[in-house]
């Protein structure tokens, strides 16, 4: 027997009610439990028992108090999972969005075919805005899968933030998943048909090899993360992976109909045409529109949006052109970054070594020079290799010194370059920094090699290394001295600060030197509370986060331990670790300094607690490179940022011209000289030309960023669609109500509240019913409720791990909000009950009877697609007050409806006669049922012209859009107030039990 519900129907099954869903067929009901989330959907045959539910009335005698309209109101929204408003995914999403994040999604909601060029500012949430996009198009049907075409070392990230936050399930297609994935598929199928939703790494799926499958069977839409590292400029020799990756997405970008997200905070890195030719994906008119024009500017206003922090700091204001600041949103960005530079010098032994170096290094570059440009570029990197690893740390100069040159296999100057420049430059856009923090070779001995005899060159590169070796220690490492001191004063200044080296032996050895190890009971000269670990490119990128997770659990939650966490550039990118630390030493310069200002983003981005993130650079006064380094590179970007308040490449060929520069002085002259560098000619040259170039690629960005600032979506516009997100589906302030007086009602121990201006406050939870604690274990954890240990609840949404962020969305929120509903909607539930189906109050606050009604609304939406009509359910819940009998009431304004949940009760109402009034009153409730549905319609054509006016461009959807409500609707709750005066004689005295 086939089933005839529709979808948005209740129904009886399996000794529950559930909701029936769109993806319903006549032999199969997928259904969702009342009061339920996604987990628990399932899916019902034929020959099981059905029948139609509908709401049983409240029962007179069941009566809550004041707040039990409120509370169940808002129990009710949470549990939402397809509310009302424009946007289709958002109720089911585990993300509250600020306001700012839904600007992308409201330019690309106007586009046909998505394509979008998204450059916010690093830490303001490209990830979140790309996600909303994507999870909203895939809820319409507008997109039937997803590709996110990422590095491979964030691609675990990826999954776990569109599993996590949008629901989205997506495989991993790496190097090391793809066989176990294609085991699974069938004779002659792709991978990419059989999984719809995908994470593929770039340099994986670039080759030829794998790269026609990947563009003949791609999803619909493809979200590409770090976007511009897959152009280059016309003007450059392009890497071979670049042009691998361009020629990826080209062909991606040439069909039409994909949809096609490009995210990265730095569109330009410092060339026009890199920037052109990222556009051209996008669009391939933007490529050569002149962009200066009225008209070029409106076109590209309508694919890119480029914002920086100080933009979306404060959004939704007075100063946004809007009428008042009812919907203003602050987010905490910290304020600043306090730079601090500190010198140290060398020990004379080190001293010594350094020199001993540098003259081998001389002696084989110049000894190379006259042997061809192979030798010459194999010598030229071995020094380069060696001089970096010495001014590191020991132990990366021992590695060095022991290891052969990477360049020494090559068979041509361009070979060697290609071979040996990775591993000692730090170009912004290198391929990828997975392998790149290892220590390079400096060995160049056609013989050398493990079980070659031991020549001179090796004997004495032999030599240095054991020098190195002996240098261990803050007695002669002064540079780790210097880095014991600097980190004792941030861990008491209360900041746990991340450690930035370049390279594994280095990070390693930071590591051995500064941790407690309780096995040998050896105590690390920063305290006996404080933990360190070390993070590097020998860990894969989950084992990365899971270290750093098990140093936060180590830490606890003791005020006085620290946290020092030790790593290379492995973490320098995607990585997002500002819940845990709050400071950055740079121990290694970079010799580019957009790779400092990466490392600093990791904790200098929102959800950062503090205002002020605080950024030590160590640099060696007297190793002849760091100083010159400093002065040249890092301390002129720092500036360019603070003008711009952006970050702004420095073109990579430029600042190796000047790292190159600083090398070949070091070893023509030795370190004594290094002051006259910066009076040589050839110095000179390069420095000026890197000014004027960064000059001008830093005045184009101002151009471009005022120019071209987003104007395609008014503040206003933002505004409406903010006001009927909270309409439908609650605000902050109407959550944190709710889990205050929900969890005070329920026996929880609540600390700060008590402070009405305060917006956080903990819960202890051990003192509540069973139900509730068995629900909140998952999320929170089994240790936190058996122990009764304090959760804390954050008015801010950016929350670290064993935190609740006081958002509809948060698992706890809404464990808690499914508890309340739960225990109205079951009168015979144990335990306390805050929120009721209806009650009596006697409150001064009207002055003749009045009725409030809880009503529960669904809506059929047909929306057409790509893939044909698309059938949704839309839920929303209504306050409706009338003065008066039912059956000639005079209703209220919404706004004075919704302000009867702040009616307080001046004293209490007899039971019984509450009761009476009770019963009166549901009896006469189908007077009311005429007026329900007339405002139902209207809620209907409400809805209706929201998704009209959000997709303004999309006529497909405009033309064939429909809602209807579902009629009858449901009264959930209804609630009597009684006017103090009128009541008195049926009062009785406030404290008095009712």
């Amino acid at each position: 027997m086939a089933f005839t519900f529709s979808a948005g129907s209740l129904v009886k099954a399996r000794g529950r009610e559930w909701v029936v869903l769109p993806e319903s067929e006549p032999d199969l009901l997928v259904l969702r439990p009342l009061g339920g989330s996604d987990d628990d959907i399932a899916a019902v045959l034929p020959f099981e028992p059905v029948e139609e539910a509908r709401f049983a009335p409240p029962e007179p005698a069941d009566l809550g108090d004041q707040r039990a309209a409120g509370l169940l109101r808002t129990a009710l929204r949470v549990g939402f999972r397809s509310g009302a408003g424009p946007f289709r995914s958002l109720a089911g999403i585990a993300v509250e969005p600020r306001a700012y994040q839904l600007v992308p999604l409201l330019m690309a909601l106007r586009q046909k075919t998505v394509r979008m060029l998204i450059s916010d500012d690093v830490g303001i949430g490209k990830t979140i805005e790309a996600g909303l996009i994507a999870s909203e198009m895939l809820a319409q049907g507008e997109a039937s899968g997803l590709a996110v075409l990422c590095s491979p070392a964030l691609a675990e990230q990826w999954q776990q933030e569109l599993r996590g936050k949008f629901g989205i399930d997506a495989e991993l297609v790496l190097s090391s998943t793809v066989s176990r994935l294609e085991r699974g598929l069938d004779l002659g199928q792709s991978l990419f048909d059989r999984y719809p939703n995908v994470i593929v790494s770039t340099d994986f799926i670039k080759s030829t090899r794998h790269r026609d499958d990947f563009v003949r069977h791609c999803p619909d839409l493809v979200i590409v993360d770090e976007a511009h590292t897959c152009v280059a400029a016309d003007d450059t020799s392009a890497s071979a992976q670049s042009q691998l990756r361009y020629e990826l997405l080209r062909r991606v970008a040439q069909d039409a109909e994909r949809h096609l997200l490009l995210v990265t905070a730095t569109p330009h890195s410092g060339k026009e045409s890199a920037f052109r030719n990222l556009l051209g994906l996008v669009k391939p008119d933007l490529a050569h529109v002149n962009l200066e024009s009225e008209t070029g500017r409106k076109l590209l206003a309508q694919h890119f949006v480029a914002r920086k922090r100080a933009d979306v700091r404060q959004y939704l204001t007075k100063e946004d052109g809007l009428a008042d600041d009812s919907l203003a949103e602050r987010t905490a960005f910290p304020s600043d970054r306090f730079f601090k530079d500190e010198t140290y010098k060398l020990s004379p032994e080190y001293r010594a070594l350094l020199d001993d170096a540098i003259a081998y290094a001389s002696e084989r570059v110049e000894e190379a020079g006259g042997q061809g440009r192979r030798e010459a570029r194999i010598a030229w990197w071995s020094a380069i290799a060696l001089l970096r690893s010495l001014v590191s740390s020991p132990a990366a100069a021992a590695q060095t010194l022991t290891t052969r040159s990477a360049a020494a296999i090559a068979a041509s100057a361009e070979e060697a370059d290609k071979l040996g420049a990775p591993l000692n430059s730090d170009a912004a856009d290198s391929d990828a920094l997975e392998g790149m923090d290892v220590a390079p070779g400096a060995e160049t001995d056609e013989g050398a090699g493990p079980g070659a005899s031991e020549g001179p060159v090796k004997s004495r590169l032999s030599e240095l290394a054991a020098l190195a070796a002996q240098l261990k220690g803050p007695e002669k490492d002064l540079k780790l001295k210097a880095l014991i001191k600097h980190l004792k004063a941030l861990l008491a200044d209360g900041y746990n600060p991340i450690v930035f080296c370049r390279y594994i032996p280095t990070a390693k050895y930071l590591a051995e030197q500064l941790e407690n190890d309780p096995e040998t009971k050896k105590r690390g000269p920063l305290g006996a509370k404080t933990v360190v670990k070390a993070v590097t490119g020998e860990l894969s990128p989950q084992q990365r986060i899971e270290r750093i997770e098990a140093l936060a659990a180590e830490a606890g939650e003791d005020a006085a331990a620290r946290r020092v966490l030790i790593a290379t550039d492995c973490l320098s990118e995607g990585v997002n670790l500002q819940h845990h630390f709050d400071a950055v030493v740079h121990y290694d310069l970079a010799w580019n300094p957009t790779r400092h200002d990466q490392r600093e983003g990791r904790v200098d981005r929102y959800g950062q607690r503090r205002d002020e993130v605080r950024v030590i650079t160590l640099y060696g006064d007297d190793n002849g490179i760091d100083g010159k380094v400093l002065e040249v590179l890092i301390k002129k970007h720092r500036q360019i940022k603070k003008d711009l308040g952006i970050s702004v490449s420095v073109p990579d060929e430029l600042s190796t011209g000047v790292t190159d520069a600083i090398v070949e002085w070091l070893l023509m002259r030795g370190r004594e000289n290094e002051d006259a560098l910066f009076s040589a000619d050839a110095f000179k040259v390069s420095t000026a030309k890197l000014d004027s170039d960064w000059n001008s690629a830093a005045e184009r960005e101002r151009t471009s960023r005022s120019r071209f600032a987003q104007r395609s979506i008014h503040p206003e516009e933002v505004a409406r669609e903010v006001a009927s997100i909270r309409e439908a589906l609650g605000g902050v302030g109407e959550v944190r109500t709710f889990v205050r007086e929900a969890l005070g009602a329920l026996g929880a121990v609540l600390r700060g509240v008590a402070d009405a201006a305060a917006e956080d406050f903990t819960a202890q939870v051990g003192g509540t019913p069973a139900g509730l604690r068995d629900a909140l274990a998952p999320v929170v954890g089994v240790e936190v409720v058996e122990k009764d240990r304090e959760i804390p609840f954050r008015s801010d949404p950016a929350v670290a791990r064993g935190e609740a962020a006081l958002v509809r969305t948060d698992p706890v929120v809404g464990a808690l909000a499914s508890h309340v509903l739960n225990a109205a909607l079951d009168t015979q539930a144990e335990g306390a009950r805050p929120a009721r189906r209806c009650g009596v109050i006697t409150t001064d606050a009207v002055t003749t009877r009045t009725t409030l009604l809880l009503v529960r609304y669904r809506f059929h939406l047909t929306l057409p697609s790509r893939s044909g009509e698309r059938q949704l359910v839309a839920e929303d819940a209504r306050l409706l007050a009338f003065e008066g009998a039912p059956k000639n009431g005079a209703w209220l304004a919404p706004e004075q409806a919704a302000a009867l949940l702040e009616a307080t009760a001046s004293e209490n109402t007899d039971p019984h006669f509450g009761e009476r009034t009770m019963t009166r009153i549901l009896g006469q409730l189908p007077d009311v049922n005429g007026y329900l549905e007339t405002y139902g319609d209207e809620l209907a054509a409400e809805l209706d012209a929201a998704h009209r006016r959000v997709r303004t461009a999309s006529g497909e959807i405009v033309r064939g859009l429909s809602v209807t409500a579902q009629k009858p609707a449901d009264i959930l709750g209804a609630y009597v107030y009684l006017p103090a005066a009128a009541s008195a004689s049926a009062s009785v005295p406030v404290g008095v039990s009712a």
